[in-house]
């Protein structure tokens, strides 16, 4: 495992054994001097004993920092922070602040600037204190409240999805971490991803929204797509879906992850339009008895239509093949849309 700095090229030992201390007299993480032995482990607060809060909080115990609190809500997520941080005071948001030296603030993207200004505005921030949260989508502007309180802003988000449950722990070790902060603690952000197993990923602050569109559309829609592709196979008849759609789905992420665009296969890349015109009637009489939901078709015919503008763009799809493919895609069918062209990757 390595730690990806601003040139790409630092290595996790170099993050373990070098950069600054940690503040307020933490110390570096090293590999000499076990978790429960280490000096100076911070107190953690943790806001939001979501999926990822009480997962983050429960891999930094395990470093052997102190988790003095934690915020939950709703009854699952006090279940949650239980199973996952037994013997944690379960606190108002105010008095887990108060008490921690960092911060852990696991909430909603869009909640989470009114939730960082309110606590500005109440005086609750504290200077020095490490203000750490796990938005995809913000890097550490969104924390300006509290750094000008005089609290040390980080951006901490796993490249994962959670159960929250102890499964995440393990799953934590192959994760990455997209890392963003201030030049002068940006070391200290990437130990405490080291900490708690993971590998840190250097983000600037500028692309945060581009990182979180791209994790976003390849896993929660990758979801979408599956669901999909299991609930037209029952209505084919199939009930073990997991074992059709399994091998198939492995060997085709695989294949995408090592060869992108030129892993794309099937009668789209082929430029079978009459098998993706045959696809298209089926889907649609399923849509009609009600066996499949009508955003399925709409889905197909919107990734069919991407996946030709690719096929075309990578030289796997001819061009006269490509017309016919998305003439058999267009709505009403054999109308080209009008997002159809030009190729994806070619200039009109």
């Amino acid at each position: 495992m390595r730690v990806l700095g601003p040139d790409g090229r630092t290595s996790r030992q170099e993050c373990e054994r070098g950069g600054p201390a940690y503040p307020r007299g933490v110390s570096q993480p090293t590999a000499a001097s076990p978790p429960q032995r280490r000096p100076g482990r911070l107190g953690v607060g943790v806001v939001g004993a979501g999926r990822v809060g009480a997962v983050l909080g429960a891999a930094l115990r395990a470093a052997g920092h102190a988790v003095v609190g934690v915020s939950a809500v709703s009854q699952e997520s006090r279940e949650r922070a239980d199973a996952l941080l037994p013997g944690v005071p379960v606190l108002p948001v105010p008095a887990v602040v108060e008490r921690a030296e960092l911060v852990l603030l696991a909430v909603p993207d869009d909640a989470l600037a009114d939730l960082v200004a309110g606590l500005a505005a109440t005086g609750t921030w504290q200077p020095g204190q490490l203000v750490v949260h796990t938005s995809g989508l913000h890097g550490v502007g969104v924390l300006a409240p509290a750094r000008a309180a005089g609290a040390i802003p980080l951006a901490l988000h796993p490249a994962m999805t959670f159960t929250g449950t102890s499964l995440d722990l393990t799953r934590l070790v192959d994760c990455v971490v997209g890392v963003s902060a201030p030049s002068p603690v940006l070391p200290v952000a990437q130990a405490l991803v080291v900490e708690m197993g993971a590998e840190p990923l250097v983000v600037p602050e500028e692309s945060r929204g581009l990182y979180h569109a791209a994790l976003s559309h390849g896993s929660n829609h990758l979801v979408t797509l599956v669901a999909q592709a299991a609930q037209v196979l029952r209505a084919a008849g199939v009930e073990r879906t997991d074992r059709v759609l399994g091998p198939l789905l492995h060997a085709a992420l695989d294949g995408a992850l090592g060869s992108g665009d030129e892993a794309l296969t099937g009668p789209v890349a082929r430029g079978d339009a009459g098998t993706v015109t045959r696809h298209r009637e089926v889907l649609a009489a399923a849509t009609g008895h009600g066996q499949v939901g009508p955003d399925v078709l709409e889905t197909y015919l919107a990734v069919a239509r991407a996946t030709a503008q690719r096929a075309l763009a990578a030289g796997r799809l001819r061009p006269d093949a490509a017309g016919r493919v998305l003439d058999a895609l267009a709505d009403p069918p054999g109308e080209r849309p009008p997002g159809a062209g030009p190729a994806y990757g070619q200039t009109p």
